[in-house]
């Protein structure tokens, strides 16, 4: 089943007020269907970010890009989630992960659990959360995002959205998929959501770390040559995180993407909110033709 394409915004950097409702605005303006909140130290507070998201804008959804499930107690959240979904009008989507950053946590005075161990925790928050993802009646369903390693049985299982890494985590080391790697993840998912007996599938997703709209995509690849000095100039520019190029090569990626592995829905970060802009709109026009 192929699904329409969704874009996202991450929204990591602080600001004022009327600075954040006005990046919000012009999300809406180019295009973004999600306005989305990442869950680190030194990022804006998830929860009242999204209200004031809501506020406003009338269009995008809103949503967690991804909530540290280590950070809550599942009882707690389930009042800001509730809370949350009535004053942003149901526009909420929830996306849950179980916390990568172990320097976060020992600055908040949190235990950082083994992997397993925050594993189960997001399981529990997941099936304890259940009954107030549906609603009273009267108020409209959240859907679920679960993002993150280890977590794909978990998502075939509960999640509307299931987001995949562009990384593989190694301690407190993270090393980038190559472009093969990440179609034997989806293999993988694909096999779970079998086992799991789903009518129909989720939607995937893929947070783009780099989107830039050039003429030198090698010269944009290369940037980040430092940070993955064990992969090629041939693999930086094939890999998946990346959308560097002209509009109509960065939306050939993407459809090419969605052809083979099902990835409609993609995130990319607030600082490429412009650049990205012209590619939603061509991937729009394309649809609609």
């Amino acid at each position: 089943m192929v699904l329409p394409f969704r874009f996202a915004v991450s929204m990591i950097r602080p600001g004022s007020g009327e600075e954040w409702r006005t990046r919000c605005r012009r999300a809406e303006e180019l295009g973004y269907d999600l306005i989305l909140v990442a869950d680190h130290l030194g990022t804006p507070a998830p929860f009242p970010s999204l209200v004031a998201a809501a506020e406003a804008t009338t269009r995008p959804r809103v949503g967690t890009f991804v909530l540290d499930t280590g950070f809550r107690n599942p009882a707690l959240l389930a009042r800001e989630v509730t809370t949350t979904a009535a004053l942003t009008g149901g526009r909420l989507e929830l996306g849950l992960g179980t916390g990568y950053v172990r320097a976060e946590h020992e600055e908040a005075g949190i235990p950082f659990l083994p992997p397993a161990a925050r594993i189960r925790h997001l399981t529990r928050t997941v099936e304890e959360l259940a009954g107030t993802l549906k609603g009273d009646g009267t108020s409209a369903r959240t859907p679920l995002l679960v993002g993150g390693n280890g977590v794909l049985r978990l998502a075939a299982r509960h999640a509307d959205v299931t987001a995949f890494s562009g990384g593989r985590f190694t301690g407190d080391s993270v090393t980038v998929l190559t472009a093969e790697e990440p179609a034997a993840r989806v293999e993988t998912y694909q096999g779970f959501e079998a086992e799991a007996g789903r009518e129909r599938p989720a939607e995937r997703n893929l947070l783009l770390r780099r989107g830039r709209v050039t003429a030198d995509p090698a010269a944009a690849a290369a940037e980040i040559r430092p940070v993955v000095p064990y992969l090629t100039e041939e693999q930086v520019l094939d890999l998946p995180i990346l959308a560097n190029g002209s509009v109509r090569e960065i939306a050939d990626r993407l459809t090419g993407l969605r052809e083979r592995l099902g990835i409609s829905s993609f995130t990319v970060l607030d600082d490429a909110l412009e650049a990205f802009g012209p590619v939603i709109a061509e991937l729009r026009r394309r649809e609609a033709s």
